[in-house]
C-alpha cells in the first residue's frame, strides 16, 4: 500500500475521529453489515474508556451510541488479553440497562443492547472470526420458540425474546485470513490490516477512504498516531516474547516434573512391593487375615489373592 492509500487504523479512528457526527457513516456502516439492517446512529454517548490518558496505549476503546430505534449499541476494541473478557462484556451490557431506565419506571422502558466486541487477540478456541450470540427460548418438548404479548403504540404486538435481550458480536480479527469478498468481509480485512479496497461498496468503507487518510492528519495528530502505531508493534513483540519464554519454561518445569514424578512413581511402586512381600511372609507364616491387614493396610481381598 503506498503512501496515498495509507488509512487510519479503526481503533485510533474510534478514539478520535467516529465521535464527530460527520463521521458516523463510518461506524454506521459496520453495524449495519453486521446486524443487518440499516442502522443510523443519533447519539454517541461518553464513558470512561474514551477519556484520553497517557497510559491508555493498550487499554480498550468504547462506544456507547444510541440509534434510531433508542437501541444501545455497545462497540468495544481490545487490543490486549483479557482473562475475564466475557464476564467484563456481560457486565458492560447489564451497566448500560440499567443506566437506561430511572428508579420508578416502567420495564417496557428496558431497551435493546447490542454488544460488538472487536479483539486483536485469541479469545478462547475456535475457527471462526465472527461469532454472534443471542437470546431465544426453546420448547424442551416441542422445539417451538417463545413469543410474548408486548404493548407497543397502544397496541398488543408479539415479540420473541431476542427482539428484546441483548445480542452479542464477537470478531476475532486476528482470525481473518480470506480474500475479502463480501461487505463484511472488506470490513474484517479493515479492521485487520488498515486495507480499504479500491471502489469497495462496503457501507461505511468509502466513507472511511475520504475520512480516514493519514495523509489529511495534521503534523502534530500524525505524529501522536505514529507514536501509538509504535507502541502497538512493541507491545505484541513484548507479548509475543514472553509467550514463547513461557513456552519454553512450560517444557522445562514439564520435564523436571516428569522426572520428579517418576522418581515420585518409582519410590511408591517400591513401597507397595514391599509391603505385598511383608503380607506374603506373614502369610506363610500363619498369620490370620485380621493381623495382616493390620500390619500392612491392605484389604482383606487382596490379602486372599496373595
Amino acid at each position: 500500500m503506498n503512501e496515498y492509500n495509507k488509512f487510519i487504523r479503526f481503533d485510533w479512528a474510534a478514539k478520535r475521529m467516529l465521535r464527530d457526527k460527520a463521521n458516523f457513516g463510518v461506524l454506521e456502516g459496520l453495524l449495519t453489515v453486521l446486524i443487518g439492517e440499516k442502522i443510523t446512529i443519533e447519539q454517541i454517548l461518553e464513558s470512561e474508556s474514551n477519556q484520553d490518558y497517557r497510559e491508555d496505549k493498550f487499554n480498550r476503546v468504547d462506544i456507547k451510541a444510541i440509534n434510531s430505534k433508542g437501541e444501545i449499541i455497545i462497540v468495544e476494541i481490545q487490543l490486549t488479553r483479557e482473562l475475564y473478557y466475557l464476564e467484563r462484556i456481560l457486565y458492560g451490557v447489564s451497566k448500560a440497562i440499567t443506566e437506561h431506565i430511572t428508579l420508578g419506571s416502567k420495564y417496557d422502558s428496558v431497551k435493546k443492547v447490542y454488544s460488538i466486541s472487536i479483539l486483536y487477540f485469541d479469545l478462547g478456541i475456535g475457527t471462526d472470526y465472527l461469532y454472534h450470540g443471542k437470546t431465544t427460548f426453546v420448547g424442551v418438548h416441542t422445539g417451538d420458540l417463545l413469543q410474548v404479548n408486548v404493548k407497543e403504540k397502544e397496541a398488543i404486538s408479539m415479540h420473541t425474546p431476542e427482539q428484546i435481550f441483548p445480542e452479542y458480536f464477537i470478531i476475532r480479527v486476528n482470525e481473518f485470513n480470506k480474500i475479502a469478498t463480501t461487505p463484511l468481509e472488506e470490513w474484517i480485512d479493515y479492521l485487520k490490516t488498515g486495507n480499504i479496497q479500491e471502489g469497495t461498496k462496503a457501507p461505511g468503507l468509502e466513507e472511511a477512504k475520504k475520512k480516514l487518510q493519514v495523509l489529511a492528519m495534521s503534523k502534530k495528530e500524525r505524529s501522536a498516531y505514529e507514536e501509538h502505531l509504535n507502541a502497538v508493534m512493541i507491545q505484541n513483540d513484548v507479548l509475543d516474547t514472553a509467550k514463547e519464554e513461557g513456552r519454553a519454561e512450560g517444557r522445562a518445569e514439564g520435564r523436571a516434573e516428569g522426572r520428579a514424578e517418576g522418581r515420585a512413581e518409582g519410590r511408591a511402586e517400591g513401597r507397595a512391593e514391599q509391603t505385598y512381600e511383608i503380607a506374603k511372609n506373614l502369610k506363610r507364616l500363619g498369620a490370620s487375615s485380621e493381623m495382616i491387614m493390620n500390619a500392612t493396610g491392605l484389604s482383606t481381598g487382596e490379602i486372599e489373592n496373595l
